[in-house]
């Protein structure tokens, strides 16, 4: 049956935090006026959590028999679902009343806007945020912005590099344009990848803050660690995927010194914490295994969005730096 969005929740090991996902869910002042699915894809979790799922009479749920990765679970939903829109979740976030009512009136006021990213909240430090928007930049690094600010900033709807996919809604006929979420990620990163080739087609991503919701964060993956061996070499290794994939030659030939540069400071970075051999592995991987990512075929119609890309990419320096002062 065709309905207006379509919620996609990957689970794995959500037991502790499925139940009041879905609660918040089930209450949003959207379903006055709008249908609405819910779809739980669940990776093979060993833990109670696909009991608590199954309570739900309304709720679609997918059993998978091995952990393929968040990636590939969000596209069988996505693939499952009838919805215009689809309004990706993570398991370990709970929503305000009118969380998806923004959402959907912000994606509805242009058809170029491919997604809409949430205000997320960090769920057990309700005075500050965990991610208002996504940006990437020259050095190759992706970054949340906002993370650990007051809740009182980052008030404006505004453009935005990329949605972050724990919490936000993007439309399925851009999909259809320009694929899906690519499994060779696995996880992390995947988001900025998808966000980049919207805006190499020519659509927006866009940041809406009446969207609130409350995020765990980490919680169903490396042990809810900010850093861990896993987290750090797969997303090192997808640094390179999204650098290699999203940029023709000459914008790779022309940007390949600042990441250089910026992928030596994060060797440092990393290296301080403990995890250097962990970072140069995920690295070595990339270029290791560039042949499982598909290269976004150039096209000359596209040339001036790749202008405002690299404009944007080199503005995003500073917007990294003011983040980081807190300004």
């Amino acid at each position: 049956m065709k309905c207006d969005i379509s919620v996609i929740i990957p689970n794995y090991n959500g037991e502790n935090y499925i139940a009041n996902c879905l609660d918040s869910i089930l209450v949003q002042s959207y379903l006055a006026f709008g249908q609405m699915e819910i779809i739980v894809v669940d990776d093979c979790s060993s833990d109670k959590s696909v009991e608590i799922i199954k309570t739900y009479e309304n709720v679609i749920l997918i059993e998978n028999e091995i952990n393929s990765g968040f990636d590939k679970s969000v596209n069988q939903g996505i693939l499952t679902s009838s919805g215009e829109f689809c309004l990706l979740l993570n398991n370990d976030v709970v929503i305000d009343p009118n969380f998806v009512k923004y959402l959907y009136l912000h994606i509805n006021d242009s058809d170029r806007f491919f997604s809409v990213s949430s205000k997320m909240v960090r769920y057990y430090e309700r005075d500050k945020l965990d991610d208002a928007g996504d940006f990437y930049n020259i050095f190759g690094w992706g970054y949340k912005r906002g993370d650990g600010k007051g809740v009182e900033n980052y008030d404006k709807p505004m453009s935005i590099f990329s949605t972050c996919a724990g919490a936000g809604i993007y439309r399925r006929a851009v999909f259809d344009e320009i694929g899906l979420f690519d499994e060779a990620f696995f996880a992390y990163m995947e988001d900025i990848d998808i966000s980049y080739r919207g805006l190499i087609n020519g659509y927006k991503n866009r940041y809406e803050p009446k969207a609130i919701c409350y995020h765990i964060g980490s919680a169903t993956t490396a042990e809810g660690q900010k850093y861990s061996p896993f987290k750090v070499q797969i997303s090192a290794r997808n640094n390179i995927y999204v650098a290699y994939k999203n940029m023709p030659l000459i914008q790779l030939v022309v940007n390949s010194p600042f990441l250089l540069v910026g992928f030596l400071i994060k060797y440092l970075l990393f290296l301080k914490r403990g995890y250097g051999k962990d970072y140069t592995a995920g690295i070595k991987e990339g270029f290791k295994t560039l042949g499982k990512v598909k290269k976004v075929p150039f096209q000359f119609k596209n040339l001036g969005h790749y202008f405002l890309i690299e404009v944007h990419l080199v503005i995003n320096v500073m917007r990294f730096i003011i983040n980081k002062l807190g300004k």
